[in-house]
């Protein structure tokens, strides 16, 4: 029988621990059933509830600190084309003004 590799890290070192499997390398541990079944797709949402995808346009609810320049992203601030990441921040965008940036759906807003 061969052990499935760690969903997490790809590690091909895993162990049986009764009924889960486990990752020496990260420490992760899941169940069979975990192992078979397909990842969710992650659902991006803004501040309203609605579902961001990639290639939408939003607007800045917030006024936002911009780390490293002296001004700040303004409220109403439009970017086109959005990119969806993983991570904490899940926007990836340009913005004019200010170049490439990553935000948070929280701070934005669906045109």
């Amino acid at each position: 029988m061969t052990l499935p590799a760690c969903p997490k890290c790809q590690s091909t070192y895993t162990y049986e621990d009764g009924s889960n499997f486990v990752c020496p390398e990260c420490g992760n541990e899941w169940t069979a059933a975990a192992a078979d079944a397909p990842e969710a797709a992650k659902v991006v949402r803004d501040a309203v509830g609605n579902v961001l995808q990639d290639g939408d346009s939003v607007t800045v609810i917030k006024d936002l600190k911009v780390k490293g320049s002296s001004s700040a992203l303004k409220v109403g601030t439009k970017v086109k084309n959005i990119r969806l990441i993983d991570g904490d921040h899940d926007i990836d965008c340009k913005i004019d003004g200010f170049g490439a940036m990553q935000l948070k759906s929280e701070f934005v807003k669906k045109v």
